[in-house]
């Protein structure tokens, strides 16, 4: 499994009512939350988001409620993956149910800059910043996360193999 898009940069404590604000909340249509993904941080996202894209943040990315919406909205958006230093530990659970790779990785969060082209390699671990040259190691997943993520989420896996 890889992933490879322009890199959208955020710093630390990325909280979910920035990812999707409370008040969009009382939809549960995956792509109305995705039209307003990060709006109340970087109203450009948006407009300028393509499929592929990577998300690279710094500590705690994900940390304030406990919404499933945000990583619903990130991955709806066509965000291919979210790379940080750390993630709230609900928001880290939260996007591996839904099938959006994340990866912790504190090298990446502080060298990847907005714009680079990076690409993920989700067996290996391995990400590289294609604009640079520069590689980074952050931990593999597991087979069955790969799978888990690959059959779109928790859900679908489970639909697929019981």
């Amino acid at each position: 499994m890889k992933a490879e898009g322009k890199v959208f940069r955020y710093g630390n404590n990325v909280d979910t009512d920035v990812i999707i604000p409370a008040r969009y909340l009382n939809t549960s249509d995956h792509a109305e939350l995705a039209s307003h993904c990060m709006e109340d941080i970087d109203p450009e996202f948006r407009s300028n988001v393509k499929k592929g894209d990577i998300i690279v943040a710094g500590r705690n990315f994900g940390c304030g409620s406990s919404r499933e919406h945000a990583p619903i909205a990130i991955k709806e958006s066509g965000v291919s993956c979210v790379i940080a230093e750390s993630f709230a530990r609900i928001f880290y659970r939260n996007s591996l149910n839904i099938g959006l790779p994340i990866l912790e990785c504190k090298a990446a969060s502080e060298e990847i800059a907005a714009g680079d082209r990076v690409s993920v390699d989700y067996s290996t671990g391995v990400i590289t910043d294609e604009t640079t040259g520069r590689t980074y190691k952050a931990e593999p997943f597991p087979p069955f996360m790969q799978r888990l993520i690959q059959s779109g989420g928790l859900a679908a896996y489970i639909k697929e193999n019981y």
